[in-house]
């Protein structure tokens, strides 16, 4: 009897998958594919490429210890196609499997391919439902009729009173759904940071660090500080330690930013949760246990679960109710091209400097990295919103389109003209300067009003503001950084704007890849 042929993708490396459950091991096939298509339809970081292939090849190893029938094909088989579609095809040659069984996968573009196979194949293909988040697409799509907004923090409440996380029958744990406002102080610089848990590359991985050095040398980033998890156990271990010894601290630090130090008391935790490794409920409840066993503060724990059970699975039910032609639209008109100092760090701003090379040393950035400087220069100066989120896709070992986009385009870039979010999240250089020690080496002056020597941000800011003001201006969350841009005096507003089209002008010319205009005297 012809069994089924079971496809699992890299991201869905975890035994108890939809796609795996009633496995027959004696007439299935498993089938998991290393495909240049996937590799290179961004240039994805070294790191997120090792991380992804390594950890395939661990889950791999492990299915055939057990004696389950996995048939792998790593990507530099001569017989590889290059495309999920054509090893899928070469499966059903060899194996003629009665029909094909999927979990459904993260990104539109693949489920659209993998619509299309069975009349392409003549074979039928089941394409189960991803029960390793808390909702189903249908939950959101549901909660999401009739709404005239969207807002995380409603669909929020409902996923506590759903999963039971921080409950006390139908009242929040403490009183308040969010303790988001204990979460916003500064690091103090006596603060005693945890030493994190890296993880030492074995010979699956040094394998694959040398295939991805060969195949993929053109890719951005540096792979000598590699220490991600690419095993299960590895996985449990790091979210084990992140709960012991970063936890306690995480809410009242979890904005602030510190130079040279990327990861501070953040969970590291992303990267192994969306390739499979970990699922949702299992790290959502070791942070509920640390609170109720009195490790973990209460601001600590819900603004952790906040990220996971609210946000995680707000974007991905949103992703799928809005796409395909979410990714199209441009509310701001945003149109200057991602600059240089993106992918090298090369510039004089240093806090991007600092953003930028955390990135390519390690395929990470936090959230506020992400959102507050690099998402903020960017909303503030125009840039495409398709080229900065091609970037994020590519830079981060956490990045797949259905949790990129959302953040990007709607949180970071306003692109959706606020359907995601209530208003752009737009800042000066005093936010940074009150959230990071970043601008007390820097070349740029956040406090000054010199505008020979001012943080690009702040000028960039009130111009950001200016320059919407059609879209903007009514939104009630702006109602205060407009009413000081009215009262502004008009030799100031004039020496704000001019001095932002000098900065634009340098940065698009070429003529200065830092995207500097001056310089604070040494």
């Amino acid at each position: 009897m012809a069994g089924a042929l079971r496809l699992i993708l890299g991201d869905q490396l975890m035994r108890s998958l939809a796609s795996l459950k009633d496995l027959d091991a004696k007439n299935d096939h498993i089938l998991m594919v290393e495909v240049a298509e996937e590799a290179n339809y961004v240039k994805h970081h070294k790191q997120k490429l090792v991380m992804v292939f390594s950890a395939m090849r661990h889950f791999a190893e492990g299915l055939k210890k057990d004696g389950l029938p996995i048939h792998y094909v790593s990507l530099e088989d001569p017989a590889n196609s290059g495309s999920f579609s054509g090893e899928v095809e070469r499966a059903i040659a060899r194996f003629k499997p009665s029909r094909i069984i999927v979990t459904e996968p993260g990104e539109w573009r693949v489920r659209h391919m993998m619509d299309a196979w069975s009349t392409a194949y003549g074979v039928p293909v089941e394409i189960r439902d991803d029960d390793r988040f808390f909702a189903k697409r249908e939950d959101f799509a549901d909660w999401a009729e009739g709404r005239k907004e969207l807002r995380m923090e409603f669909f929020y409440r409902v996923m506590r009173k759903k999963s039971g996380l921080l409950m006390q029958g139908d009242q929040p744990e403490g009183g308040r759904w969010n303790f988001d406002a204990e979460n916003r102080k500064a690091l103090s610089a006596k603060e005693r940071l945890p030493n994190r848990k890296r993880y030492a590359p074995d010979h699956i991985t040094e394998e694959v660090m040398a295939m991805v050095s060969r195949r993929f040398a053109d890719h951005p980033g540096r792979l000598e500080s590699f220490g991600w998890p690419v095993t299960r156990d590895d996985a449990c271990d790091a979210l084990d330690h992140f709960i012991d010894t970063c936890l306690p601290r995480f809410g009242d630090v979890q904005d602030a930013m510190k130079s040279g130090e990327p990861f501070l008391f953040h969970a590291l935790l992303a990267p192994a949760l969306n390739c499979g490794l970990l699922v949702a409920h299992e790290v959502c409840t070791a942070a509920e246990r640390a609170y109720h066993e009195g490790h973990a503060p209460l601001n600590a724990v819900e603004g952790f679960i906040r990220q996971i059970l609210g946000w995680r699975e707000y974007v991905r039910g949103f992703y799928w109710l809005k796409m395909p032609d979410y990714a199209q639209s441009n509310a701001l008109s945003a149109d200057r091209p991602l600059p240089d100092f993106y992918w090298t760090g090369d510039t004089d701003m240093n806090c991007l400097k600092q953003c930028v090379n955390d990135t390519m040393d390690n395929a990470y950035a936090h959230h506020i990295q992400r959102l507050m400087v690099l998402g903020n220069f960017a909303l503030l100066a125009g840039i495409r919103p398709s080229e900065l989120e091609a970037w994020f896709l590519a830079v981060y070992a956490d990045a797949y389109e259905w949790v990129e986009l959302p953040n990007v385009h709607g949180m970071a870039l306003y692109a959706d003209g606020g359907m995601l979010a209530s208003k752009p999240y737009a800042a000066s250089g005093s936010y940074v300067n009150r959230m990071s020690d970043y601008c007390k080496t820097c070349r740029y002056d956040p406090k000054t009003t010199q505008f020979e020597i001012m943080c690009p941000m702040t000028y960039l800011y009130w111009s950001f503001l200016y320059r919407n003001t059609s879209v903007l201006y009514l939104n009630n969350r702006l109602l205060i950084p407009y009413r000081a841009l009215d009262s502004m005096a008009e030799e100031r507003r004039s020496g704000l704007l001019a001095a932002t089209d000098r900065f634009l002008a340098a940065l698009e010319s070429g003529g200065d890849k830092k995207g500097s205009v001056a310089r604070k005297p040494a």
